[in-house]
Order: structure tokens, then C-alpha cells, then sequence
């Protein structure tokens, strides 16, 4: 059975996108706060009293003839000072459509972590949340998410039947749903992308660039003509070296410090901080930091500036417009250094559960089955208002009339039934139905780990990583010095049995 599951895994030539951007990749983001070993009781309890104190302010009750209200966590940039009045807009059609309406919270880039941590371990009170495979596991084994197996089926059923078999069963874990995975490109490919400006004014040959070894070259170069306040390489917090972990399948468990190589034939659970590829490009971008190549608040700055020099995401060739768009670039040139490639954390890149504790869980399944069949609505969460933040140009092309809307798209739910901007290019879901069609496999595609057995070593690693990661993946720390006493500390809080415990699942798996 896990063989053909395999099989369909490989077949899947889904044609949609990955998503905007730093976070895009869903698969590549850093991996969420952790949880403190043995603190359940948050997420897990039930109707208690964090859910009555979120009744008086967003869900009311249907008895007595009020229109509920869905609270609807989600990641995104800053909200702008209208939000509220275009939110009440999109409303309107909501319930016309069905009744309800959503309050749609945006946790910042930067935020997105340590805020949905919080959230569910407090018990706060929420409907619907976005998760990934940065934090889906741990939160299903909290039980903060409904098991909507059969559920999404009786409610329901057209977007069952949509998202196609091989999705629900990459986010399963110990053979139930708890999410309703975004219908996108399932593959990562990872792009770098340089502004035209400087590629011109320094000759720099794109061609020649396959490592992050290689970016060496251009990055001095471009430091040296630009200036000491000039920094070639900027990250932030929440957005550090998109994909610096590609080479390593993370078993859906959102610790990035363990992994299996993707083409690794042996199928061998390591510490990825062990491996000297890892330490290599560690102790590379430590020295870019300390040749002011990177910007020096990396570590502490929440937001990424605009107007990126430099950039990593993953995506397709002509998502270069968003990425322009996205950082006020006139011109990005494109190209490709990784992938495509499936695994199961790349299907579990983008997905949205319903609360254990939400009092209307059908209505939640209801407004994500009206995402992804209604253009109209699609195209009001992607980009706002019709003649405030956007206009139709031509049937399903538009045009943004403003770049402040917060929410990110590929969030949200499938691009199938979702406009095209005007500069888009008309046959990007052709290129990324082609990514689809070439996209090798991971080793353990189709393999999720389930940490019911190792929770409190889950969680207490993931203490130890958040602790380090920050510095760490911007280059402000010594890994010479850090990556030691970050994996001594990882041991100590458990690596060694989390990573026994993967290697008996995967070997028992591919049996």
C-alpha cells in the first residue's frame, strides 16, 4: 500500500504555483517556535474558557439569528490602514455566498512562527489557520487541528473531489486528515535571481553560477562599486537563504536540523548540521556577514527591505514579475538552481486546518471549498477590493491598483480559478506543469514522520534550534564555534532519539 502511494506521489503533474516571494516554498521556510516539553493542555482542551472569551468578539451565536464569524489565521506582510473597511467588503459577499464572514488576522513574516505557537499552546480562540510543514505535525499532535477525514467528504464533497487523491494523502498523519491542502505545484524549484542593474554594470555571467560558493564573485564585486552601507545579500528573521536546506528531505517533522539527503539510496536519518555541505555554506555566509556582504540587523530586523539586489525563492521562470513587483524592481533576471523535486513536505508546503475547538467547523471547510471553486472570491483574497486595490482588465487578467495588500495568495488555495496579473506571462501554468512533469523524487517522497512517540523531543529540539537558527542562518554567528554547542545542546534535548525513532518509521515504511 505505501509503495502505491509512492507511485501516485511520483505522478503528480499538478498545474498551479508555489506561492510569492520569501516564504514561497512553503517546504523551505524556517521551522516554527516550539513548544516546551509537556505543555498540551492549550490546544487540546475543548470548549474551555479561551473559547468562551473569543465568543464575545468574533463567533456569534447561530440561535439566535446573528451572522458568525470566522477568525482565520494566516501569514502575510502589513496590514494597511483600510484593511478593516475592505475586509467588511469581500463580507458582503461572503455572506451572500454563504452566511458567514471571516476575520482574517495577518501574522507578519517575521511573526508567523513564534505567533502561531503562542496561539495554540495558550488555547486562544481561532477558526480556521494556515500551517505548513514547519508546524503541522507538532500542532496536530497538540491537538489543536479537527480531524476532517470524513468530515470534508460529507460537507464538503466537490472539494474532496478537486483536490486530487494524491494531495489528502501527503497530509495525512496515521491515516487521517487534518488540513485541506492547497492545490498548487507540488514540486520545489528553487530560483536566485539578481536586479538587471547590477548585472549589467558588473558583467556578471548568470551562466556560471550553480553554488552559493559561486555567488562569491558577484556579491564582492557588487559590494565593492556599490559602497560600504551597500549590502549585496539582505535577510531578516523570518526570510534568511531561501532553501539553504534543499538538500535535505525534512521528513514533514519541522526541524531542520535533521534530515535525509534527497538522494540518499540508503535512506539514512543525520543531523544536517553535521554534514559538511551544510557546515560549508554556514561558514560562507558567516563570512559574508563579517564583510558587511550581509545587512547586520539579519538577525533582529522582522521585515525584508524592498528593492532585493539579490534574492532566493522558489517558484517558476515568470513569477520573476511578482518577485519584481513584490520588491519595486524594474527588471530581475532569473535562473534556476535547484529542482524540481517532490516530497512529502513540499505537499504539505501550503495547507489550512480547521480548530479543534472552532464551534463551526462545516462553515470552515464551506468558506475554503468557496476559495477554491469561486473565482471571484479567489481573486478578492488575492488581491483585495475590485476598484480599491485592484480592476479587471480582461476576462481573468488584472491589474493592481495598489501593492499593499497584505495576504499572500498561494496561501490561500488553488490558482486554478484565480486572474492573472497584466504582466503575468500567459503560459506560466504551462511552465509549471512542465517543472511538474520533470520533477525528480526525494528518496522519501511519500514518507511523513508522526512524532506521537517523540513529541517531547520534538518540541525540546525545536527550543534548541529556535534559539540558534536566527544568528545562525544569516551568518552573524561563528558556526566554528555555534554549530558545536547547538548540536551538543540538540543531543542533550533528545536528536538522537528523534533521529532512531525516523530511521525504525522510514525503514519500516520502504520495507
Amino acid at each position: 500500500m505505501k509503495k502505491n502511494v509512492v507511485k501516485r506521489l511520483l505522478a503528480i503533474g499538478l498545474s498551479c504555483v508555489l506561492g510569492m516571494g520569501m516564504l514561497a516554498g512553503c517546504g523551505s521556510k524556517d521551522s516554527g517556535a516550539s513548544t516546551p516539553a509537556g505543555e498540551t493542555g492549550g490546544a487540546a482542551a475543548t470548549e474551555g474558557a479561551a473559547a468562551e472569551s473569543a465568543a464575545d468578539s468574533s463567533t456569534t451565536d447561530k440561535a439566535s439569528g446573528d451572522i458568525p464569524t470566522l477568525i482565520w489565521w494566516t501569514v502575510g506582510g502589513t496590514t494597511p490602514s483600510d484593511y478593516t473597511d475592505r475586509l467588511a467588503d469581500i463580507n458582503e459577499y461572503l455572506v451572500e455566498k454563504l452566511g458567514v464572514k471571516i476575520d482574517i488576522k495577518v501574522a507578519g513574516w517575521g511573526d508567523y512562527d513564534q505567533k502561531m505557537n503562542t496561539i495554540v499552546n495558550s488555547g486562544e480562540y481561532f477558526d480556521m489557520m494556515f500551517t505548513n510543514n514547519t508546524n503541522y505535525s507538532k500542532f496536530v499532535n497538540l491537538g489543536a487541528f479537527e480531524n476532517i477525514t470524513d468530515m470534508v467528504q460529507s460537507s464538503t464533497p466537490d472539494l474532496y473531489s478537486f483536490i486530487p487523491e494524491e494531495l489528502w494523502n501527503g497530509v495525512k498523519i496515521g491515516g487521517n486528515v487534518y488540513a485541506v491542502p492547497t492545490y498548487k505545484d507540488s514540486s520545489v524549484t528553487q530560483f536566485w535571481y539578481f536586479d538587471d542593474q547590477y548585472v549589467q554594470k558588473y558583467n556578471i555571467d548568470l551562466d556560471s553560477i550553480k553554488t552559493m560558493k559561486d555567488l562569491d564573485g558577484p556579491y564582492r564585486a557588487i559590494k565593492e562599486g556599490e559602497g560600504k552601507s551597500f549590502y549585496p545579500l539582505q535577510m531578516a528573521q523570518g526570510s534568511p537563504f531561501n532553501g539553504f536546506f534543499n538538500e535535505y528531505d525534512g521528513l514533514t517533522a519541522g526541524l531542520q536540523p535533521m534530515g535525509v539527503k534527497i538522494d540518499d539510496e540508503t535512506r539514512t536519518v543525520v543531523c544536517t548540521l553535521e554534514q559538511p555541505d551544510i557546515m560549508e555554506n554556514l561558514k560562507l555566509m558567516h563570512q559574508w556577514y563579517m564583510d558587511g556582504i550581509i545587512n547586520p540587523d539579519a538577525n533582529v530586523l522582522t521585515e525584508v527591505p524592498k528593492k532585493l539586489p539579490f534574492s532566493s525563492a522558489q517558484g517558476w521562470p515568470s513569477a520573476a514579475a511578482t518577485w519584481q513587483t513584490l520588491n519595486g524592481v524594474e527588471k530581475y533576471d532569473v535562473f534556476k538552481v535547484f529542482g524540481p523535486l517532490y516530497s512529502t513536505e513540499t505537499i504539505q508546503g501550503s495547507m489550512n486546518a480547521v480548530s479543534v475547538n472552532s464551534k463551526y467547523k462545516e462553515e470552515c471547510l464551506k468558506v475554503l471549498d468557496l476559495v477554491n471553486s469561486d473565482s471571484k472570491f479567489r481573486d478578492m483574497l488575492a488581491y483585495g477590493v475590485e476598484g480599491n486595490t485592484f480592476e479587471y482588465v480582461s476576462d481573468g487578467v488584472i491589474k493592481k491598483l495598489r501593492d499593499d495588500w497584505p495576504l499572500a495568495a498561494y496561501t490561500q488555495g488553488t490558482f486554478f480559478n484565480m486572474s492573472i496579473t497584466e504582466d503575468a506571462d500567459p503560459e506560466q501554468w504551462e511552465q509549471v506543469k512542465k517543472q511538474n512533469e520533470e520533477a525528480a523524487s526525494s528518496v522519501c517522497l511519500g514518507f511523513a514522520l508522526d512524532i506521537t512517540n517523540i513529541q517531547n523531543e520534538v518540541a525540546n529540539c525545536q527550543a534548541v534550534w529556535d534559539k540558534y537558527k536566527y544568528d545562525m542562518l544569516v551568518g552573524a554567528s561563528d558556526p566554528e564555534t555555534t554549530v558545536p554547542k547547538c548540536i551538543e545542546e540538540l543531543k542533550n534535548s533528545g536528536l538522537d532519539t528523534i533521529i532512531e525513532e525516523t530511521q525504525k518509521q522510514i525503514n519500516e515504511f520502504f520495507k
